[in-house]
């Protein structure tokens, strides 16, 4: 039988990327879109399209037997500086997605879930570096609660209903595609289009700030591959530890400056700076990298290149 993937919150940062790989992977038509508003030109024009509000289970449910669906990956949220913004809204909308999406695989309307968790699990307890797959995780912002709650719900219906549900903790994702999102993570991906239009860049956490983060493009290989992985290997159902790199604004600067001689960056610190400092500096993925051989590809000074030259080209 054909695998036919829904994807639920396809215009986000993730999504876009996300959805055009598994297009190519799995073939236009097999892959449906859909988000509460529409996507990108090439979303739009390569394939099938819906909007839907990801917490509205009976429209998901009657667009699942309308393709046909197997596979829903689920990644609508609300990231973690806007929900810091709107609590209840961000709960609202990344439980509810949840439940309605596990509970449909429950009842066996699809075959295979995917739901991203992040490093937001972890909080200020939580040890900094090198952070272990099983570890205190006691959030301190909305968005980290939310993913450390779905965590729990995830290994809950694997365990209770067999619910061939996946995730991954992704780190701060990096991507010249689409522009940011509302994440604390979120100055790694600014600073390129700033660097590149006006030589300057204001970050809003301090020089010293080391955060776990990754290159989209190892993002969306991870999250495929761990689909693509045979169940016996999927040996965690809560959320795999993810990571590639970890760096500073100081350090992404001098990066950059390596291409752009001019660029320069100053520091303004908001609350971005207290969400940032309750998250790991570095994160241990040995289990992810054993259970079903994942490797990233990009480093800091591969990435920088990488980006600053497609966006030179896209401008």
């Amino acid at each position: 039988m054909n695998t036919v993937i829904l994807v639920l919150g396809a215009s986000g940062q993730i999504g876009t990327e996300l959805t055009q790989k598994l297009r190519l992977v799995y073939g236009n038509d097999l892959v449906i879109a859909s988000d509460i508003r529409e996507g990108n030109a090439e979303m739009m024009t390569s394939g099938p399209f819906e909007i839907i509000d990801a917490t509205d289970k009976e429209t998901i449910l009657k667009i699942i037997k309308k393709y046909k669906v197997t596979q829903v990956y689920l990644l609508a949220a609300m990231l973690s500086a806007t929900a810091e913004q709107h609590p209840q809204k961000a709960w609202n909308l990344n439980m509810n997605s949840l439940l309605a999406v596990l509970d449909l695989a429950k009842d066996k309307h699809i075959e295979k879930v995917y739901w991203p968790s992040s490093i937001a699990v972890f909080g200020p307890t939580t040890p900094k570096e090198n952070t272990p797959q099983k570890t205190v995780m006691e959030p301190s912002t909305v968005y980290g609660i939310s993913k450390v709650s779905g965590e729990f719900w995830c290994n809950y219906y694997y365990e209770k209903f067999g619910v061939d549900v996946r995730s991954l903790r992704y780190p701060g994702i990096i991507s010249w595609k689409t522009k940011p999102g509302g994440g604390t993570t979120d100055y790694a991906v600014d600073i390129y289009f700033k660097a590149l239009k006006d030589k300057k860049f204001e970050c809003f956490l301090s020089e010293n700030t080391r955060l776990p983060m990754m290159y989209m493009d190892d993002a969306v290989n991870a999250t495929i591959q761990l689909m693509q992985a045979n169940s016996e290997d999927v040996k965690i159902r809560n959320g795999y530890n993810l990571a590639a790199m970890s760096f500073t604004p100081k350090e992404i600067a001098s990066e950059i400056k390596k291409q752009i001689p001019d660029f320069e960056i100053t520091y303004k610190t908001d609350f971005r700076q207290q969400i940032a400092d309750s998250w790991p500096q570095s994160i241990d993925d040995s289990q992810t990298r054993k259970d079903w051989n994942w490797q990233h590809q990009f480093d800091l000074t591969s990435m920088t290149k990488d980006i600053l030259e497609n966006l030179e080209k896209n401008q």
